[in-house]
């Protein structure tokens, strides 16, 4: 589903006096809508040759949705226009690691309000060592120092799940929530640390949906979340080089801020793709898969697929000519 949403201010003439209930009232109620939806009309934008674009960036997934035996749910979002696409938008995923962006929005949250600071000191104790945990499982318990920001790194370059765990008990899995409360994020929720298995089978699972995460990270893009300072230091924290399925099909040098997330029959990924002058969110989620590896390659080829448009809509006029370097001498 292609959807295209804009912001609207109702014109002066727009008061509640025009739909009081009074004499005549029903009459200039019928006049009000006629008058809004031309208005309305007027102010969103359009232009078909990119709607065909969508309509065939909608095609492809679909075809990619048919082909994979599993669930996938879809959220892409052009943070100049407005305009996303939608499949199976508000269903709940398993978010695996990918739930650490919520727990990295927290984290800066608390940066802003001076409860927390990036240097603030931790001591690695053998206390919080869990499994799959490359970095903090090689390093001295009780005379390493990291850094907040240390830790933090660790998060999203190798997804150390002990550095996870040991954020979550300096923000407070409480504050996590409730910043996705704040958010109106009902749906997504931090309810368990890394590698509690005892918490995932009770069915305390770390979720979220499409349309939630493709929100979060719009918010955050759009300084809804932190200043513009600490907006730009969250993205970038979030654009270190790691393992993940959204860059695949992408060119090198394309700065992409994103964190995959891999569990038994699920592959997750979402994150902001910084093409110059179009960038967009994207997140793909699957679940119940029959093979994680078609999962990986689904979301591989709806990212490449979505990069392609967004790289010929930045680069071209809303004619549609696409102006490459190299070429703009040609009539």
């Amino acid at each position: 589903m292609v959807e295209i949403t804009t912001r609207t201010v109702a014109p002066e003439w727009c008061t509640a006096d025009i739909i009081t209930c009074s004499y005549g009232g029903y009459l200039k109620y019928l006049i009000l809508l006629f008058l809004l939806s031309t208005a309305f009309a007027q102010l969103v934008p359009t232009n078909p040759k990119q709607d065909v674009l969508w309509q065939k960036l909608g095609s492809s997934i679909s075809e990619v949705d048919q082909n994979l035996d599993g669930v996938l749910g879809v959220a892409i979002l052009d943070l100049t226009s407005g305009k996303r696409f939608l499949l199976r938008e508000d269903e709940v995923f398993p978010q695996a690691s990918s739930i650490k962006i919520a727990l990295l929005a927290e984290l800066y949250h608390q940066l802003q309000t001076g409860k927390l600071k990036l240097t603030d000191l931790y001591t690695v104790q053998t206390s919080d060592l869990v499994f799959d945990s490359d970095i903090m499982g090689g390093l001295t318990p009780g005379v390493t120092r990291l850094t907040l920001r240390d830790l933090a790194t660790m998060v999203v370059a190798v997804s150390d799940n002990s550095a996870t765990n040991v954020l979550i008990d300096r923000v407070g899995m409480e504050n996590v929530n409730a910043l996705m409360d704040s958010l109106g994020l009902k749906h997504t929720r931090l309810r368990r640390k890394m590698m509690d298995l005892k918490a995932a089978q009770e069915g305390r699972e770390n979720i979220s949906t499409p349309r939630e995460m493709m929100t979060l990270l719009e918010d955050l893009s759009n300084g809804k979340l932190l200043n513009g300072e600490l907006t730009k230091d969250f993205f970038q924290l979030l654009s270190t080089h790691k393992e993940s399925f959204i860059p695949r099909e992408i060119p090198d040098g394309v700065n992409i801020a994103n964190k995959p997330g891999e569990l038994e029959g699920v592959r997750n990924d979402s994150g902001v793709v910084f093409v110059e002058n179009r960038p967009y969110v994207i997140c793909v989620m699957t679940a119940y898969l029959e093979n994680e590896g078609d999962g990986e390659a689904a979301i591989s080829k709806i990212s490449g697929v979505a990069y392609r448009m967004f790289d010929r809509l930045a680069r071209a006029s809303e004619y549609g000519r696409v102006v490459s370097p190299g070429n703009g001498g040609k009539p």
